[in-house]
């Protein structure tokens, strides 16, 4: 439409529904075909995944119009996210494609060493399928590879849920590698892809703090927060989550890396358990799975952050660390800062900001998408 290619032409990577005057052609697509975007004085706006029934209508691809989705392409993309993760994490275990901060729009693909998990969250990363296979099938020659088609952003791009091992077979949970400690990962039936690599740096900088201390890690997951603290000389961790299957994850972890005797993984619900606990520890992590899953749930979303950080600061000791996560990307970093504060003062503590972070290095974010800034991870000491 007039006037509307002005943040296309900034570089934002998303075009909406209603900036565009699609053509009767393009109604017949498939969606997430590619199509050649123009403005309204025909003037070329590059190659877009076009999508007609959601409101981001179109993803960037390439910058050139005449560009071709081919299997060239996607080794081109993914090879050069490759050699970025390679300088940052030599092992092989991290986030290697994360969506339109890497040009590939809703494509996200994690690595465990010689495991590849595929997580196809639009239309076009879900049409180009056989493209990421046989990509990364020349790049990397995995010994298994995971389709991981199950994500709720599916179902707002109208795609169905699925998972299949496409390459090799799997036989259980495979090992992590982070922080020089070891964790496994389901890759096949656990949350995303596994693991959640984007909070590694947050993980190093409470374990490193750690040392001699009571922790409590609440929505524990795999571990990789209460076991690094173990691992880094806690001399007591408890791990709480309500799924059994992610706590026999942490007690996996919690041997292998000769810490058991001094990890505890209890299964409870974290609100309840805290109005309840009366115990005080030198390191609290609260790093809860999004409370909002969209707009609409942002103030119920920014009261139960809030709720959560002054439950949580009545059972850090004085002079003891809270460490305070959001993964909702409808909270944006100020919003999530003001609810963590309010909720330390509404519990009557004192104190001062130690780190205020984001996701890990290989979870780029996108220049001109501030909703890739979608991690918030905040640490204080209390008085």
């Amino acid at each position: 439409r007039s006037g509307a290619d002005r943040r296309a032409r900034s570089g934002h990577p998303w075009v909406y529904s209603n900036e565009l005057e699609p053509p009767e052609a393009a109604r017949g697509l498939s969606p997430g075909a590619p199509v050649q975007l123009e403005d309204a004085r025909g003037r070329p706006l590059g190659l877009w995944a076009h999508h007609p029934n959601t409101l981001i209508a179109a993803r960037r691809l390439d910058p050139s119009p005449a560009a071709r989705i081919d299997l060239a392409w996607a080794s081109e993309r993914i090879g050069r996210a490759l050699r970025l993760r390679r300088r940052l994490y030599p092992d092989g275990h991290a986030r290697l494609v994360h969506a339109e901060a890497d040009g590939l729009p809703g494509l996200v693909i994690d690595t465990y060493g010689d495991v590849v998990v595929v997580q196809p969250n639009s239309a076009f990363a879900d049409l180009h399928r056989s493209l990421w296979i046989d990509a990364l099938r020349g790049l990397l020659a995995p010994r298994v590879l995971v389709w991981r088609a199950d994500s709720g952003a599916r179902v707002m791009e109208g795609l169905p849920q699925e998972v299949e091992v496409v390459v090799g077979a799997l036989d259980g949970p495979v090992p992590v590698l982070e922080n020089g400690a070891r964790f496994r990962a389901d890759v096949r039936d656990g949350q995303k892809t596994g693991w959640f690599f984007d909070q590694r740096e947050n993980r190093a900088a409470v374990a490193a703090l750690a040392a001699g201390g009571r922790v409590l890690d609440l929505y524990c997951y795999g571990g990789g927060f209460g076991v690094l603290c173990a691992a880094r000389g806690a001399r007591e961790v408890r791990c709480v989550d309500r799924s059994a299957d992610a706590l026999a994850r942490v007690q996996e972890a919690a041997a292998e890396n000769g810490v058991a005797e001094r990890v505890v993984a209890e299964r409870a619900e974290v609100f309840g358990l805290l109005e309840a606990e009366r115990a005080v520890f030198d390191v609290v992590i609260a790093d809860p799975p999004a409370f909002a899953k969209s707009r609409k749930d942002l103030e119920a979303a920014a009261r139960g952050y809030r709720k959560l950080a002054r439950l949580s600061a009545a059972r850090v000791a004085p002079g003891g660390l809270l460490l305070a996560g959001s993964c909702s990307h409808a909270v944006d970093p100020a919003r999530f800062y003001e609810e963590v504060t309010r909720g330390v003062l509404e519990a009557g503590r004192t104190g001062r900001v130690l780190r205020q972070a984001g996701a890990g290095p290989d979870h780029p974010l996108h220049p001109q998408l501030p909703e890739s800034a979608y991690l918030k991870a905040l640490m204080l000491e209390l008085d």
